[in-house]
């Protein structure tokens, strides 16, 4: 089963200049939607010198992708970290642990995605790692950015998901194979791909249960972000507070 969330479907908040689009804001209905371990994806664009903070509970994982422009965060004084475009970090958040990331230009926007996933284990140390992945690394292809193993080189993750991201050229087709019991989740960054007779355009997303493989191909110039995903008891979830 394909399940299609277009961009027009997304919550879309404005916090003064700062913009977010939530394809998922995490509970128990995503869990039982067939997308386990998946809690929230956020899109936003963020204003010069503004600022994105989370307070993240329990035990979870956040996968930040920086599209446009640069940000800094700064945990602890004195050592402030810079994640620039194309860029992708993974931090591992440790009981209430506060996480503040500011918009490092005085005048340009930044393009930034979130990704937050559920960790069943407790007592997580906190913790990130970041990876850059070039455009000649995901073109035409599917490259792994982040896996339980960290295998090929990817950011190591806590739970049973792998992120995904491709730069696909017009007519260009990827397909990704899912193992029994697993589901999947396609956001489209920009661009048009079709699904078999279905169209996906830029903010699109779509969640696969229950099907063999991932299979599309681009219509255009297009971004893509796919995570394949383990499940998750409803007594495991994670819940994640409000930005």
């Amino acid at each position: 089963m394909i399940t299609i969330r277009t961009a027009e479907e997304r919550e879309h908040v404005r916090h003064r200049r700062h913009e977010v689009w939530h394809t998922f804001r995490g509970g128990p209905a995503d869990v039982a939607a067939g997308f386990g371990v998946l809690s929230r994806f956020d899109e936003e664009r963020i204003p010069p010198g503004g600022a994105i903070s989370a307070r993240e509970q329990l035990d979870s994982e956040v996968m930040t992708y920086v599209r446009e422009g640069a940000l800094t965060r700064e945990d602890r004084p004195g050592q402030p970290e810079l994640l620039q475009a194309g860029e992708f970090r993974l931090s591992t958040a440790g009981r209430g642990t506060d996480q503040v990331s500011t918009n490092a230009s005085p005048r340009d926007w930044a393009h930034v995605f979130r990704i937050w996933l559920r960790v069943g284990d407790a007592g997580l140390m906190p913790g990130c790692a970041q990876k850059r992945v070039g455009s000649a690394e995901r073109r035409g292809l599917l490259c792994l950015v982040a896996s339980p193993d960290a295998r090929r080189g990817s950011l190591r993750t806590h739970q049973d998901a792998l992120v995904c991201t491709a730069l696909l050229d017009t007519g260009q087709h990827v397909a990704h194979e899912l193992a029994p019991g697993r589901s999947a989740w396609l956001h489209l960054v920009r661009g048009e791909v079709t699904l078999g007779d279905l169209v996906l355009s830029t903010g699109d997303g779509a969640g696969f249960a229950a099907e063999r493989a991932v299979s599309l191909i681009a219509r255009e110039a297009s971004e893509l972000l796919l995570l394949d995903l383990g499940q998750v008891s409803l007594s495991d979830a994670v819940g994640v507070s409000e930005a």
